[in-house]
């Protein structure tokens, strides 16, 4: 009934978008002699705002057009080449000849917001290496009649990416898959798969949330499974495809998410107003761009999100040893060829401190001189895989990485 009455709410308020999109527009006219006055500014701000607030944010684009290889502009094309119920295997594909670059499986979290959350990451390593990403569907547009999606599920979309894409694949890991990937290296070494990776980079993983917990752990360590079932479970309305699929719904997340940092998110906004009124179009651009990936959140499939709460929140099971994998115990110690490299950031207040590193000691198997373990200095859950730190302080190191482990 929760998800019904949020879409009533808001095709109710499309016509009140439309309104304001419309206004924003004559007021912001330049044959419209008040456009020029504080007043015209002021009203535009205000339309803006309304605009914004009733819109609804939809899956945002990629956008990576090119890149540049050996300082020659190279055009990029995103070709879909795997498709699964729930998520497709997108690659960019470089338009340049004669290309051998370690290839890169992303693994991109089914958390609540699109893939196109690491269009940074992507960003970065296009100049030097074939990457291809999990990109997840949204569960309100995936039909009943395509069956549930378990953890499970997603530890076998992990396996049969890997094996698509070969034995001479590296794999990265960004927060929430952490968990997944590492159930299924060890499902791939105990079977002896041809097609292991060679590194597995973890990146702001919540592989062991008993150290350092934050209040995002805190949230979930606090209630029981069956809160999460009555409180937060909602079917999907008639008129989306995946109509009657049990999701975890992307306008609950986003008020968690929202409801974390409030006071930093409308002091974002009254700034935003008075930069529209200043008409400092470069500050206005920077809102706009964060806050339309920001706001634009999927339907998770429920019990891919139970089970995640249940497993990795609440009994902590990769941790202490009591993972399952189709009703087999899962020993990461039988985890020997690929590489490890955990990442972490100081001020990270969604992934503790330790909680992603706690890999290399569960990874008993792998030589200690085949893992690697870096934090950022100054940097919070996502420096950890955007911005300028990223670009220049870790992006460089998981490259290096990459490069050594390649042969």
């Amino acid at each position: 009934m929760m998800y019904h009455m949020h879409d009533l709410m808001r095709s109710t308020l499309l016509p009140m978008h439309q309104w304001a999109k419309t206004s924003r527009m004559l007021a912001s006219n330049p044959f419209n002699p008040l456009s020029y006055s504080y007043f015209g500014r002021t009203l535009e701000a205000n339309l803006e705002l309304i605009e914004r607030q009733t819109a609804n944010y939809e899956k945002p684009r990629f956008g990576l057009n090119y890149t540049e290889i050996d300082n020659e502009p190279v055009a990029i094309l995103e070709e879909i080449v795997a498709d699964k119920p729930y998520c497709q295997l997108l690659r960019f594909r470089r338009d340049a000849d004669n290309l051998i670059q370690p290839k890169i499986l992303m693994v991109a979290p089914l958390s609540g917001h699109f893939a196109t959350l690491l269009r940074g990451t992507v960003k970065e390593f296009l100049p030097d290496h074939d990457v291809y990403i999990t990109d997840w569907k949204n569960t309100r547009d995936v039909s009943l009649d395509s069956g549930p999606f378990h953890f499970d599920d997603y530890v076998k979309y992990i396996i049969d990416f890997m094996d698509f894409l070969g034995p001479e694949t590296h794999c990265i890991a960004v927060c929430q898959p952490a968990v997944p990937v590492m159930v299924a290296a060890a499902v791939m070494s105990d079977i002896s798969h041809p097609c292991q990776p060679k590194s597995i980079t973890l990146m702001g993983g919540p592989i062991d949330v008993r150290k350092n917990p934050t209040e995002v752990n805190d949230y979930a360590t606090n209630r029981d499974i069956e809160w999460f079932k009555s409180n937060v479970i909602c079917k999907v309305p008639f008129r989306f495809e995946g109509r009657g699929q049990l999701v975890y719904p992307g306008f609950i997340q986003l008020a968690g998410f929202m409801s974390m940092n409030l006071d930093s998110h409308l002091s974002k906004h009254f700034k935003f107003f008075g930069d529209l009124i200043k008409g400092d179009g470069d500050g206005t651009e920077a809102h706009r761009k964060f806050y339309d990936e920001y706001l634009s959140v999927m339907d998770l499939p429920a019990h891919f999100y139970l089970e995640t709460i249940e497993k990795v929140f609440l009994n902590f099971d990769l941790a202490v040893g009591s993972m399952h994998f189709e009703g087999q115990i899962i020993d990461l110690g039988s985890i020997t060829k690929p590489a490890f490299f955990t990442i972490e950031g100081e001020n990270d207040d969604i992934t503790g401190k330790g909680q992603t590193k706690a890999a290399l000691e569960l990874c008993s198997g792998i030589p200690d001189n085949r893992k690697q373990h870096y934090e950022q200095p100054d940097v919070g859950h996502y420096g950890i895989f955007n911005g300028r730190r990223f670009r220049e302080e870790i992006a460089p190191r998981i490259k290096s990485f990459i490069t050594k482990y390649d042969t």
